[in-house]
């Protein structure tokens, strides 16, 4: 990649990185306030993921081939935007929260550059998802994640296609909060499409 792209890549980071910071604690507002005097509690950056990488066993032929640092790799892991737990059943929901800008009207196709929606897809994998299940007490017919979609991504005529296309046959994973101020339809997809599965 050029220097000049590099270097409008960065001012990019830096302006979406704050985006998303206000949009995560809008979600984790909105859902405080919801959760308030019931059995459910909204947690951001659930911390029981945080060595999930580090304890990954490689096989001795493996080892010979990569580079093995002296000090131990002690942590290692990743951690969801949040997690939402029944206090009563033990069960916990992790919740990703992506904002992304997209093509909407008035501008042009380049401005859906981003990739938080790809990278949205790795608790699909087949690791993450036996993981969440496992720390959120689901049984394996249960996806145990949600996805909400901030921003010009959930009008962005590509994109919404795209994550359409990826989240086929799980529907109720995903949401475009189109309206953040308005808290009605995200609550209302929490509580028809998704609070069951914490009961």
């Amino acid at each position: 990649m050029a220097r000049d792209n590099l270097r409008d890549r960065a001012v990019w980071q830096d302006v979406s990185g704050p985006k998303a910071t206000t949009a995560e604690k809008t979600f984790y507002g909105v859902f405080q306030a919801a959760f308030e005097n019931t059995e459910f509690r909204i947690r951001p950056k659930p911390d029981e993921f945080n060595n999930t990488y580090a304890k990954v066993v490689l096989t001795p032929e493996v080892l010979q081939q990569i580079h093995n640092p002296a000090e131990e790799i002690r942590r290692h892991g990743f951690n969801p935007d949040y997690a939402i737990d029944n206090t009563l059943t033990e069960k916990k929901l992790y919740v990703e929260v992506k904002r992304q800008d997209g093509w909407v009207e008035g501008g042009k196709r380049s401005d859906g550059r981003g990739n938080a929606h790809e990278r949205s897809c790795k608790f699909f994998t087949p690791g993450l998802l036996s993981l969440l299940r496992e720390k959120g007490g689901h049984p394996d017919t249960v996806i145990p994640f949600w996805t909400v979609f901030l921003g010009g991504i959930t009008r962005d005529p590509c994109r919404v296609r795209e994550v359409t296309f990826w989240y086929k046959g799980c529907e109720d994973h995903f949401f475009f909060w189109r309206n953040a101020q308005d808290e009605l339809p995200l609550l209302q997809h929490f509580n028809e499409k998704l609070k069951g599965l914490l009961t």
